[in-house]
């Protein structure tokens, strides 16, 4: 499994990128997301990659982050989406849309990617929203791929990386904060689907919100109602 390209961009294509490693030259598929957050031709670049074998295929997929790269898996374990539609859906939203999206059972922001319909989108919402605590729990350390700079092309393909990285240091928004919320949440006796459907939310309104913001607006919208 090659789990990490590192080289120059030779050239950019509507839905790839051609990574030369050393002369020779990798097809990457992006969702168009990613493919935004490349730099130009003739620069070096990073990514962390998923190889998709068939009888009839072999093609890599590039992502900028172990998160990206986790949620693609999960969106093609469900039945009707593929690779491609995997891509669009990440393209549309990017890992923590995707994330925020199922934890909060909002199947419409799924059906807003291309070529996805309701009952594919419902599907995805039902069959990983058990997921989304696991994943959201990746954000503290889940760091995005390295740039490449050019002196590290002699060493660029790389096993692939374990689904969890070690931690890293907490973090005052983003990820981090939502990761460490979420923790709090379930210490707290919160079951992990209403915790990380909070979570998500009060994360959704406030982006840069830090772990004890998050918690504070987290437990407010967990409260009894009435």
């Amino acid at each position: 499994m090659i789990g990490r390209v590192a080289g120059r961009i030779d050239y950019r294509a509507a839905d790839h990128v051609l990574i030369d490693v050393r002369g020779v030259g990798y097809l990457v598929y992006c969702s168009d997301r990613t493919l935004q957050a490349l730099p130009g031709t003739g620069e070096h670049v990073a990514l962390y990659t998923d190889l998709l074998v068939r009888d009839d295929l072999m093609q890599l997929y590039g992502f900028t982050s172990l998160l990206e790269k986790e949620w693609h898996r999960l969106l093609m374990s469900v039945q009707g989406v593929g690779a491609k539609a995997s891509l669009a859906i990440l393209g549309t939203l990017g890992a923590d849309g995707v994330g925020r999206a199922i934890a909060l059972g909002d199947w419409n922001a799924i059906k807003a990617a291309k070529g996805i319909g309701p009952k594919t989108a419902q599907r995805v919402v039902n069959e990983l929203k058990d997921k989304v605590p696991e994943v959201m729990a990746m954000g503290a350390g889940a760091a995005p791929a390295p740039a490449a700079p050019a002196a590290e092309t002699d060493d660029v393909i790389e096993p692939a990386a374990p689904a969890t990285p070690p931690a890293a240091a907490p973090v005052q928004g983003g990820r981090g904060a939502q990761a460490e919320a979420l923790s709090a949440l379930g210490n707290l006796g919160y079951a992990p689907g209403e915790a990380a459907g909070a979570v998500a939310q009060a994360a959704g309104e406030a982006p840069e919100a830090g772990t004890a913001d998050l918690i504070r607006a987290a437990l407010k919208l967990l409260a009894p109602k009435g």
